[in-house]
């Protein structure tokens, strides 16, 4: 029964910041990694952050290091995201595995995943 649910999603001007939260039931984030991704029209489901369950690692995807942060509050994890660029338009998802870790989430395919969310639209745009 596990299940997430992404919101936060909508239109913003070049600049601007956005809140992204992902609410999880089923199992805890104390146990298990959680991953952002996002996918836009015509380009591959890429990862843009993870956090481990312990809480006591990290990844962001180079594109977005400086801008976007990730961030856990009992069973929601947020992606702040600061100076959207028009390259940040995207769906937006967030995911859990219970055997993948945030080590290795830069270097393997997002369908390794197995559990998502139904995503959420980011639109930047002035």
């Amino acid at each position: 029964q596990v299940q997430l649910v992404e919101s936060g999603g909508g239109l913003v001007q070049p600049g601007r910041s956005l809140r992204l939260s992902c609410t999880s039931s089923g199992f805890s984030w104390y146990n298990f990694p959680i991953g952002w991704f996002r996918q836009a029209p015509g380009k591959e489901r890429e990862v843009v952050s993870c956090l481990s369950g312990s809480g006591g690692s990290t990844y962001y995807a180079d594109s977005v290091k400086g801008r976007f942060t990730i961030a856990r509050d009992k069973n929601t994890v947020t992606l702040q995201m600061n100076s959207l660029k028009s390259e940040d338009s995207a769906v937006y998802y967030c995911a859990t595995d219970f055997e993948n870790t945030c080590s290795i989430a830069g270097s393997r395919p997002w369908y390794s995943w197995d559990y998502w969310g139904k995503g959420t639209l980011v639109t930047v745009s002035p």
